[in-house]
């Protein structure tokens, strides 16, 4: 009886139909080579993360380091508080210039002039007519300007004038004060206590000069001034103008201060009274 030998399980089958010996390790081995694409997993920040990796380290050719990941992002922070710097900037000029447009076209403004231009020969034709003196009315070119004409009353002296203040064609002040009856106590005040530098005479009149442009102290209004006396009244022209605009103010007012003079000449003085015995 013959007996036959134990089958070989491999017998019979060709060598592609046979499985390899080793094989799961090969593939196995494979898959982690380095190259071989990754399967992707985790959550979806993971593979963002993942993607963002793979671009940088296409960039550098390598894997990005510690240091390089960390410079990378300092780089980003960097640029992009610039970015925000700049756009403040920009957004803040926006602002301004829109506030800016606001105040110009919102706000009202008075078309009045900065200056009020007084009608000083009008003012002084109705004063006149509650004064015993004639009143300086000075005969200028219509650039003059006037910003007040008014009569006023000095306290502590007890004295009253007749006062304007005039404006130059060069923007220059120069006033005008007419002092009634002024004595030295008001004359004092007016001129600051400055001295007199010398005299000029104007269309006949002789005026004293006080000139303190080359003074240190702060005089104000009165850096150079005329004054003259006639008929019971002081006339004192001051201000910040040049020596042909005082002139100009002095010579505009000669026929004035002729006639307050003439008036005053002219008045008859009270008979003193002998009293009766």
């Amino acid at each position: 009886m013959s007996t036959n030998p134990p089958s070989d399980p491999n017998a019979g089958t060709s060598g592609t139909d046979s499985p390899r010996v080793g094989s799961s390790r090969a593939d196995s081995s494979r898959a982690g080579t380095p190259g071989a694409p990754r399967p992707r997993s985790g959550t979806p920040a993971d593979q963002r993360d993942e993607r963002r990796r793979q671009r940088v380290v296409a960039e550098l050719g390598r894997p990005e380091t510690p240091e390089e990941t960390a410079a990378r992002k300092a780089e980003d922070s960097r640029k992009y508080r610039m970015r925000k710097t700049v756009n403040n900037l920009v957004f803040s000029l926006l602002v301004t210039v829109a506030v800016v447009v606001v105040i110009v076209f919102a706000v009202p403004r008075s078309d009045k002039p900065l200056h009020p231009d007084i009608d000083y020969s009008q003012v002084a034709q109705t004063t006149q007519q509650s004064q015993t003196q004639i009143l300086a009315d000075p005969e200028l070119p219509d650039t003059w300007s006037a910003n007040y004409a008014e009569i006023r009353t000095s306290k502590a002296a007890g004295v009253a004038s007749w006062n304007i203040g005039l404006i130059a064609p060069g923007n220059d002040f120069i006033g005008l004060t007419q002092g009634f009856d002024a004595n030295p106590t008001w004359v004092g005040q007016q001129l600051e206590q400055s001295t007199a530098t010398g005299v000029t005479t104007i269309d006949g009149i002789e005026w004293t000069v006080y000139d303190n442009r080359g003074s240190s102290d702060d005089l104000g209004n009165l850096e150079y001034a005329l004054t003259t006396e006639a008929g019971g009244s002081t006339y004192i022209i001051f201000g910040t103008g040049t020596d042909a605009e005082f002139e100009q103010v002095a010579s505009g007012i000669t026929s004035d201060i002729q006639a307050n003079a003439a008036r005053a000449s002219a008045t008859p003085t009270p008979a003193a009274t002998t009293p009766a015995s």
